[in-house]
C-alpha cells in the first residue's frame, strides 16, 4: 500500500513538473519578439553575451566643470556639499527636500559590498538618514536658506506633503510627521503608519511615494529583496510591488505586483495614470535585460521573477508559475539594459520647450552589470497624445572615460522645480544640478 502511494506521489509530481515544463516552453516559444508602442525589439537570447562585474570609478566633478544639455539649455550647480543625496521632492509653496542616505555603514562598522566583495567603509561612510530642506526666496535659481528638515532617519527615500502631514519613506516603513508650510524643521514626533520590508538586493532599499490624483490614496514602490527571487519567494512578501494605502496607513493592498525594483513613479500629467521606471534585472548578458518605463495598471503583473518584458522567460528561474503569470503585462518603453533607471518624472511645467512639455525625464544611475558602461545620464522620453515615444539622451557628460570606467557622478532623482527647472540629484558628487532654459 504504502508503496503504491509513493508511486502515486511520483506521478504526480512528474505530471506537474512537465505541466510546468510546457507552460514556460509555450512562453518562450511565443515571444521571440516583443511588440511595444515604439517597434517590435528584438531581445538577444539569455547568455549571448557573458554576464560580466564592471564597475565604474567615480571622480568627482572638476571646478568649473558640469554635466552637458542640449543647445538652449543652462546647467548651474544647485547645491553641493551633500551627503548621498538620492531624490528631491518640492513642495507647493516651492521648498525644495532632498534625502541624502546609502546603504548604511553603521558606527564606522565596516561594510563588505555584496556584489564586489570589498570593503566600502571608506566610500560610502554612515548614512546621512536626513533630509534637507532648500529654499530660493528671491528666485534667482540659487538656494538663499538651507536648514536640516529631518534627521535621526533610516534610510529615508520617498517623500509627501498630505493633509497637514509630512510623509517620508525610510525603508523600513511609512512616517507621518505634522507639517505647516514654510517651517524649516520638524521637531515633532513621527509615527509609522506602515511597516515595510527593509534592506534589498543590491540598494533595493530605497521606497518611493506619491498622492493618487484625489490625495485619497497613496501609492509606495519597493523593490525586490533579490535578482530573480533566488531566495524564494516566501521573502518576497510585499516586495517587487507598487502598494496602496489610504493617508493614515489603513487599507493596504497590493497595487500592482511584478515590478522588480520600481524606484521612480509619477502620474501622468492629463489623464493621471500612473507610471513607473523599472530596474530590470541582472546576470543575463550585456543586453538583458532593459529595464523601462511602464504604465501601471490596477492589479496588473509584470512578470517578475517568472519573466521579463513581457512573456521572456528567465531561465535562472524555478519556481512554479503563478495563475496571474497568463496575464502578464507588457511595458511600454524600453531602456537600455543595466542603465539602472531609477530616477523618473513627467515635466508638468511650460518653462522648457513645447517638445517636452508632458514628457518624462529619467534618471540612469549607471551600470556594474555590463562590459561597457550604460546609462550615466538623464533620458527623456517625449509623449504624443498621451503615448511615449523613443527615448533620447538630455543630460550627458557623467563619463569622463568609458575606456577607463571613470565617471564625474551618477544621476538619479530628476524632478521638476516650481521655476519649471530640471533638478538632478547627482549622489556620488554629493550635487544636486539645475537645469534651465535660456
Amino acid at each position: 500500500m504504502k508503496a503504491i502511494i509513493r508511486i502515486s506521489f511520483l506521478l504526480i509530481v512528474i505530471f506537474l513538473t512537465a505541466c510546468n515544463s510546457r507552460k514556460r516552453e509555450n512562453i518562450k516559444a511565443s515571444t521571440d519578439t516583443v511588440a511595444t508602442s515604439l517597434e517590435d525589439t528584438a531581445l538577444p537570447v539569455p547568455y549571448a553575451t557573458k554576464s560580466v562585474k564592471n564597475f565604474c570609478n567615480v571622480l568627482g566633478w572638476p571646478a568649473n566643470k558640469t554635466p552637458v544639455a542640449p543647445e538652449g539649455f543652462t546647467v548651474t550647480k544647485f547645491a553641493d556639499s551633500l551627503r548621498n543625496p538620492r531624490w528631491i521632492y518640492i513642495g507647493q509653496n516651492g521648498d525644495i527636500f532632498v534625502s541624502e542616505a546609502n546603504t548604511e555603514a553603521k558606527g564606522g562598522k565596516k561594510i563588505v559590498n555584496e556584489l564586489t566583495g570589498k570593503d566600502d567603509s571608506q566610500n560610502l561612510g554612515e548614512s546621512a538618514n536626513r533630509i534637507t530642506l532648500f529654499r530660493d526666496t528671491n528666485k534667482d535659481g540659487k538656494p538663499d536658506e538651507r536648514h536640516v528638515f529631518l534627521s535621526g532617519l533610516t534610510q529615508p527615500f520617498g517623500m509627501l506633503i498630505l493633509n497637514n502631514h509630512f510623509y517620508v519613506a525610510n525603508t523600513d516603513g511609512v512616517w507621518r510627521y505634522p507639517y505647516k508650510s514654510g517651517e524649516n524643521s520638524i521637531k515633532a514626533k513621527g509615527e509609522k503608519i506602515l511597516p515595510l520590508p527593509a534592506g534589498g538586493y543590491n540598494n533595493h532599499w530605497t521606497r518611493n511615494i506619491i498622492a493618487s490624483e484625489n490625495d485619497s490614496k497613496i501609492y509606495i514602490a519597493v523593490g525586490s529583496g533579490s535578482n530573480n527571487g533566488e531566495n524564494g519567494m516566501e521573502y518576497e512578501f510585499h516586495r517587487a510591488n507598487i502598494l496602496e494605502i489610504n493617508p493614515d496607513g489603513s487599507g493596504l493592498r497590493v497595487y500592482a505586483g511584478g515590478l522588480r525594483n520600481p524606484v521612480g513613479i509619477d502620474l501622468q500629467p492629463g489623464t493621471h495614470t500612473l507610471w513607473a521606471a523599472v530596474n530590470e534585472r541582472d546576470d543575463l548578458g550585456d543586453e538583458l535585460v532593459p529595464d523601462y518605463l511602464t504604465s501601471v495598471k490596477e492589479n496588473g503583473f509584470y512578470g517578475w521573477p517568472y519573466t521579463y518584458f513581457g512573456n521572456h522567460d528567465d531561465p535562472g528561474v524555478d519556481l512554479p508559475l503563478p495563475d496571474s503569470l497568463k496575464n502578464v503585462l507588457t511595458p511600454e518603453v524600453k531602456l537600455e539594459a543595466h542603465s539602472a533607471s531609477l530616477g523618473f518624472s513627467f515635466y508638468d511645467s511650460k518653462a522648457f520647450p513645447a517638445k517636452f512639455h508632458n514628457g518624462a525625464f529619467i534618471g540612469q544611475h549607471g551600470s556594474w552589470n555590463r562590459s561597457t558602461l550604460a546609462g550615466y545620464k538623464v533620458v527623456f522620453v517625449p509623449f504624443n497624445n498621451n503615448k511615449p515615444g523613443v527615448p533620447e539622451d538630455f543630460l550627458t557628460g557623467f563619463i569622463k572615460d568609458a575606456s577607463k570606467n571613470e565617471v564625474y557622478g551618477r544621476p538619479v532623482g530628476v524632478t521638476v522645480a516650481a521655476d519649471g527647472a530640471l533638478l538632478v540629484a547627482d549622489d556620488a558628487a554629493n550635487t544636486v544640478w539645475r537645469v534651465s532654459a535660456r
